[in-house]
């Protein structure tokens, strides 16, 4: 059961890329001001760009979300073949993806 479970993950995140093409990715903030020199306004301004991003984000994330579960089997076991190879394919690509990021 538990050999299920990586499985159902590594083929759900592997429709990630694909999640992408309908999910848009939001705009980041602007680099926020120097507290030290900027004006109320300018720090007001800054903290409204950050909200508007984290609420765009947080779309953006339910949008995976929704994407993903969408993909995924809900019996792992009816997997075809094409389906599991594209499952290892998307464990390796995750691993190197992972590997990259802690360079």
């Amino acid at each position: 059961m538990k050999a299920w479970i990586p499985l159902t993950l590594v083929f759900a995140l592997g429709t990630a890329a694909h999640a992408q093409a309908t999910c848009t990715y939001p705009r980041s903030p602007d680099a926020p001001p120097d507290g030290n020199t900027a004006t109320k306004d300018q720090m007001i301004a800054a903290k409204h760009d950050f909200d508007r991003f984290n609420g765009e984000m947080n779309t953006y994330l339910d949008c995976l979300k929704l994407e993903m579960d969408a993909a995924t089997p809900k019996d792992p076991k009816k997997l075809t073949p094409d389906e599991k190879k594209k499952a290892d394919e998307a464990a390796k690509d995750i691993g190197a993806e992972k590997q990259r990021r802690r360079r």
